[in-house]
């Protein structure tokens, strides 16, 4: 879990160094991937599931809406 979440960290930390050049819709895509990854890594973790897949899940679901989300600002 230790490497999982480290891993997410910087992960995050390079996907927000990036954003400068991005659209808004990129940027919001991008940051919702990354926090629903977070998210469904975590909840999976905490309710006994694969966090792996969690990841997966929450990061397609993240990326998903934050798209719209940052087409429509």
């Amino acid at each position: 879990m230790k490497k999982l979440t480290t891993v997410m960290v910087m992960t995050c930390f390079v996907a927000l160094m990036g954003c400068t050049n991005m659209s808004t819709t990129q940027q919001g895509a991008l940051s919702g991937a990354a926090v629903g990854a977070g998210a469904g890594a975590g909840i999976a973790a905490l309710t006994g599931g694969d966090a792996g897949t969690g990841a997966l899940i929450g990061g397609a679901l993240g990326g998903v809406a934050g798209g719209i989300y940052g087409r429509n600002r």
